[in-house]
């Protein structure tokens, strides 16, 4: 390492130092109690807590005035990593920030700073523990309808690995003009007395304003996205302003996802969103049937930004010589995943649904 690397590791060691003051084995933070605990000795200590209240949580970011807004590949580039436990040094991928030393299991890892990204500004820390992540399992497994019984009896998660998976999450204040058709449906009786619908179509344009909060996109593209959806949402009013004692003894990814790519998929998102609320606006002030042709353009302001690091369980089972993945909330215990399914119980169901469907028509007929 040069001169310059090793003043750097020597900068971040003074942050934070993981070593337990008691049988200086590496501390941990502890999700139940929210502090820093030794898994060996019992040794606890708070984590300090900012004086000043804007220091308490992670503050908004100016998006403009972002210098690095560029996605950073995944596994491209490497760095070294010191233990300071045991001095070894070990190769990783450079989006991995957090890691215990592969030699002696250590947490003091220390690592060079990267100039070429941008550091977390804010974290939600685990609330829910190693033993919970199991339970929550366990109660979502069960309620699989279409899992074997087989499957729910035998599924054990293999050892879970707590995750602090990276997030933007963008504020921006909308203003939007917008231009449509809009129709009232309404009921006409021709000569022979049959009746039929029509629509009488009218023009209609306006503006919409709406600020958008913590719109959340997640940074990495390791992992499935529709499966880090299911277990959504996250309470990101509980963040804190990013400190390493948090991350103490997990895992932490730097974002892949850039600034400037995570603002063009909230773009996306939020024009989808500005595209229901401006239809639902017109069908409201014109009490109207149906929404057509709509165009809108928007204008963003005051666009800020969060780097948060989100915790998440993750672990797998295996079943039929299969691995089913799964991952857990860190913070309220939502499970997402992926579960075998019964050929049999579908058809089953399928069957029942349309015997009811049956029944049903049945008794209409009937009356």
């Amino acid at each position: 390492m040069s001169t310059q690397e090793v003043e750097n590791v020597k900068q971040v060691k003074l942050d934070f130092d993981a070593e337990c003051p008691s049988c200086s084995a590496s501390i941990e933070f502890n999700p139940a109690t929210g502090k820093l605990s030794c898994p060996y000795c019992g040794f606890e200590s708070e984590i300090a807590t900012p004086e000043q209240e804007e220091e308490k949580a992670a503050q908004e970011m100016d998006f403009l005035t972002a210098e690095e807004r560029g996605n950073f590949n995944w596994g491209v580039e490497k760095k070294t990593v010191i233990c300071e436990a045991c001095a070894a040094e070990t190769i990783y991928d450079a989006l991995q920030v957090a890691d215990s030393c592969p030699y002696c299991g250590s947490h003091q890892v220390m690592e060079a700073s990267a100039e070429n990204t941008l550091a977390p500004n804010g974290v939600c820390a685990f609330e829910v523990t190693y033993k919970q992540a199991g339970e929550h399992f366990q109660k979502w497994i069960k309620g699989r309808l279409f899992t074997p019984k087989a499957a729910k009896i035998s599924a054990r998660p293999d050892a879970f690995k707590g995750v602090y998976l990276p997030y933007w999450t963008f504020d921006t204040k909308t203003s939007s003009r917008y231009s449509a058709r809009y129709g009232r449906h309404r009921t006409v009786t021709d000569k022979d007395g049959k009746t039929h619908t029509e629509t009488d179509w009218y023009s209609t344009s306006g503006f919409y304003q709406e600020f958008i909060d913590d719109h959340l996109i997640s940074a990495t593209t390791r992992y499935d996205q529709n499966m880090m959806r299911k277990i959504e949402p996250f309470n990101l009013l509980n963040n804190k302003a990013y400190k390493p004692e948090y991350v103490s003894g997990f895992l932490s990814e730097r974002y892949s996802i850039g600034l400037q790519d995570g603002w063009n998929h909230a773009k996306r998102d939020i024009h989808d969103h500005l595209q229901a609320q401006i239809t639902s606006k017109i069908r409201w002030e014109n009490s109207a049937d149906v929404v057509s042709n709509l165009r809108f353009s928007t204008n963003h302001d005051d666009i800020t930004y969060k780097y948060l690091m989100l915790p998440i369980w993750l672990s797998s089972f295996r079943y039929k010589e299969k691995i089913y993945r799964f991952m857990v909330n860190g913070q309220t215990g939502r499970v997402g995943g992926d579960a075998p399914i019964s050929p049999l119980r579908v058809t089953i169901a399928v069957i029942l649904s349309l015997l009811v469907i049956a029944v049903i028509w049945y008794f209409f007929m009937s009356e």
